[in-house]
C-alpha cells in the first residue's frame, strides 16, 4: 500500500492522491518567501501533494513555489479549501475563482469545504458539484465533518465527497468516523497528525522510536499510513520536511499499531467540529 513516497491512494472517482503531503497552515502569509521555501523543499524531497486553504492566506506562495519547482503541474496534487466566510452557492463559486487566481493555476486537484457551517454547507456543496462537473477541480471533499454532517450531505448530494480531512493522531483516533467514511468510500486525511508535537511526548512513542531506530514523528506518521489514512504534516524546517518523508522504509508490527491505537483520549489540539460555530459566532 505505502511502499514509497510516490505511492498514492485511488479516491472514489479514480483520482490518485499521494499518501503523504505537506500542510502549510500557519505558513506566515506575510512572508511569501517562507511558504515558498517550505513548498520547494518538500517538492525537492519527493512530496507531490501540497495542502493549503483560502483561510491560510498563503495560496500565492504555494503557487509560486510549484511553478518554480521545475516539476510539471500535472505531477503536483494541490488541495485548497473554501473558508467559512465565503460559503453558500454564489459565494463559493467566487471564492473558488479567487483561489484559482491566487494559486495561478488552471485547475485545483482537490477542493474542500473547510468547516461544516450548518447554515451554508449544503449550498456550498452544490456549488462544488458544479465546479467538479465543469472540470475545474479534479475531486471535491470536506474537512472537519462529523458523521451527522455527512449523513445530511449524503442524503441530498449528487457527488459523494472524495475525502474528509479531520484532526487525527494517536490521542484522537476517530475510529467510528473512519469506519463510517470507509463504508461510504470517503478517504480520511489527517491534519495535525503530530498534535502540534504533543503526541511525541508519549512514552510509548519514544519507546517505539528507539525500537525501530526512527524519530517519534516518523513512528506516528507511519501509524497514519498503516491505518489507511492520508497524512499532511506541517513543517517549515527543511530537516523536518525530509525527516517526515522518510516513513516508507519500515513497518510497525500489528501489536505496536494496537498499542498506539490504545493511546486514544478523544483529545483535540484544534477546534471541535460540534462547537466551532459558537466559538466563531456563526450560530446565534
Amino acid at each position: 500500500m505505502t511502499k514509497t513516497i510516490s505511492s498514492g491512494v485511488t479516491l472514489n472517482n479514480g483520482v490518485v492522491m499521494p499518501w503523504l503531503g505537506l500542510g502549510v497552515w500557519q505558513g506566515r502569509p506575510e512572508d511569501g518567501a517562507h511558504v515558498e521555501h517550505a513548498v520547494r523543499t518538500a517538492i525537492e524531497a519527493g512530496y507531490r501533494s501540497i495542502d493549503t486553504a483560502a483561510a491560510y492566506r498563503n495560496e500565492q506562495g504555494v503557487g509560486r513555489a510549484v511553478r518554480a519547482s521545475g516539476v510539471s503541474r500535472e505531477e503536483i496534487f494541490v488541495t485548497t479549501k473554501v473558508d467559512n466566510a465565503n460559503q453558500g452557492y454564489d459565494a463559493t463559486l467566487k471564492a473558488f475563482d479567487k483561489s484559482l487566481g491566487e494559486l495561478g493555476m488552471e485547475y485545483i486537484d482537490l477542493y474542500l469545504i473547510h468547516w461544516p457551517v450548518s447554515a451554508h454547507y449544503m449550498e456550498t456543496w452544490r456549488a462544488m458539484e458544479k465546479l467538479y462537473a465543469e472540470g475545474k477541480v479534479k475531486a471535491i471533499g470536506v474537512s472537519n465533518f462529523q458523521i451527522r454532517h455527512l449523513d445530511t450531505l449524503l442524503a441530498a448530494c449528487s457527488v459523494v465527497p472524495a475525502v474528509n480531512q479531520v484532526e487525527y493522531h494517536p490521542r484522537l483516533t476517530q475510529k467510528e468516523l473512519q469506519g463510517y467514511c470507509n463504508g461510504k468510500g470517503i478517504q480520511l486525511v489527517a491534519w495535525s497528525p503530530l498534535m502540534l508535537g504533543r503526541v511525541l511526548e508519549e512514552p510509548l512513542v519514544q519507546e517505539l522510536a528507539g525500537k525501530y531506530g526512527r524519530t517519534g514523528a516518523q513512528i506516528v506518521l507511519r501509524w497514519d499510513l498503516q491505518n489507511g489514512v492520508v497524512t499532511i504534516p506541517k513543517s517549515a524546517k527543511a530537516e523536518r520536511i525530509y525527516e517526515n518523508a522518510d516513513i516508507f522504509g519500515f513497518e510497525l508490527s500489528v501489536n505496536d499499531m494496537e498499542r498506539l491505537d490504545a493511546l486514544n483520549r478523544n483529545e483535540r489540539s484544534g477546534m471541535d467540529p460540534d462547537k466551532f460555530e459558537e466559538l466563531w459566532g456563526l450560530r446565534k
